[in-house]
């Protein structure tokens, strides 16, 4: 990965306009989720995705935390996120501009098993979630244009998938998982309840309980494995679950109270800080 340092962010052209987000859901692609936008000031919290997340920036520079690495992208810079890592954003140097996709599980598998011939068992994975690619960001950008500009079918189908093609023949490999410990099974435990008990005011005692850890002990080690506190991790599995909510035509003054938050101005700031847009504009696609 090539770092950008702080006296080349600090002299960045700052970029002209204002803040834009487009999003859609594209069905040549089974409702992938799909973004372009321009960030001047908008920073995301941390939050994770139940899918990848792939990009690649187009115009001035984001600094962003991934699994704990704090690194900086400018045109060039690709991003590789798997499922479930952590991730946050922010403009450097007078904003970026950026395009996203959010591929799930299922389509990445059947895109490699299309590739090889062969069944792919487990999850796909990418081994680095940032580094610098230009050809690859700049065949992903030609690609996400299409999409963008509602190209023909063939066309755009060809040009993403030869893409995602490339991406996981430069940059894919298997997950191998970690040898298991006390701790490490202590936190899954509590990540777990967290997913299956989003909706209710979860306190840090009973976490503790279930992971059998002390509180302090609990707070350290999951921020160690997931890269995130539990009330962070809390919040965006209640945003995931509000999104699932949306896409299925839910209004957001409900699914703010199913999901757990005190009330919609609250779902909204957070949605907004882990999505770069609001509830309604979500909905809407």
């Amino acid at each position: 990965m090539q770092n950008i340092s702080q006296e080349q962010a600090t002299d960045a052209m700052p970029l002209a306009g204002a803040e834009t987000t487009r999003f859609w859901r594209d069905r040549r692609f089974g409702g992938m989720e799909c973004l372009s936008a321009t960030f001047l000031t908008h920073e995301f919290a941390p939050h994770a995705h139940d899918t990848f997340s792939l990009g690649a920036i187009e115009e001035g520079m984001q600094v962003c935390t991934i699994k704990g690495s704090r690194e900086s992208a400018g045109p060039g810079g690709l991003y590789l996120i798997n499922p479930g890592e952590t991730h946050d954003g922010a403009p450097r140097g007078g904003g970026y501009r950026y395009r996203m996709i959010y591929p799930d599980i299922a389509l990445m598998r059947e895109i490699l098993e299309d590739v090889t011939g062969k069944p792919v068992r487990g999850t796909p994975s990418f081994g680095t979630q940032l580094l610098q690619d230009q050809a690859l960001a700049d065949a992903f950008q030609d690609a996400h244009r299409i999409l963008e500009d509602g190209g023909g079918a063939l066309e755009s189908g060809q040009a993403m998938f030869q893409v995602l093609d490339a991406m996981f023949s430069r940059h894919g490999s298997a997950i191998i998982l970690p040898v298991d410990t006390a701790e490490r099974t202590g936190v899954q435990h509590a990540r777990d309840y967290l997913v299956e008990n989003y909706m209710d005011d979860i306190g840090l005692e009973d976490l503790a309980a279930i992971a059998g850890l002390s509180r302090a002990h609990l707070i350290r080690a999951f921020r160690r494995e997931f890269h995130i506190t539990p009330h962070s991790f809390l919040t965006d599995i209640r945003i995931r679950q509000a999104r699932r909510r949306l896409r299925e035509g839910g209004q957001p003054a409900e699914i703010a109270l199913e999901c757990g938050f005190a009330d919609q101005a609250h779902f909204t700031r957070h949605f907004k800080a882990r999505t770069g847009v609001t509830p309604g504009q979500y909905r809407a696609r």
